[in-house]
């Protein structure tokens, strides 16, 4: 152990004030407007649009640009879907072996046969899909 023991105990209290050095680049937060915030948002219902491209070509982190498309959806003031699509339809179906196959499309059904070429097969139910 130490022989030296004092029995006075004291502290020194440093007092400091922060100050930003000249090297040091200020953080500056950028603010979006209501109009551009709903601009963006918009563009990103776009059929076919894909949220983080544009949150990135607006200089976005997409996580930021989630969030507002997520506050204006839960405040209504925009929609998810627009009037012209309709709901998809999911069809429960059995797998078997045969001569015969039956694919339902919304309320179509198409069958055919195990000759058919997988693209003439694709270009029938695109066909289906847009009537």
């Amino acid at each position: 152990m130490s022989e030296h023991r004092s029995d006075t105990k004291s502290f020194e209290v440093i007092m400091a004030t922060p100050e930003r050095l000249s090297v040091s680049p200020g953080r500056s937060y950028r603010t979006w407007s209501r109009e551009e915030k709903e601009r963006i948002v918009g563009e990103t219902f776009a059929p076919g649009a894909n949220v983080s491209a544009i949150a990135r070509a607006h200089g976005l982190d997409p996580s930021q640009v989630f969030a507002w498309r997520r506050k204006a959806l839960a405040s209504g003031m925009v929609a998810p879907l627009s009037e012209r699509a309709r709901p998809v339809k999911f069809a429960r179906f059995e797998a078997v072996a045969g001569e015969t196959m039956e694919i339902v499309v919304g309320d179509v059904a198409v069958r055919i046969g195990s000759d058919v070429e997988p693209e003439r097969l694709a270009a029938v139910i695109r066909a289906v899909r847009q009537a």
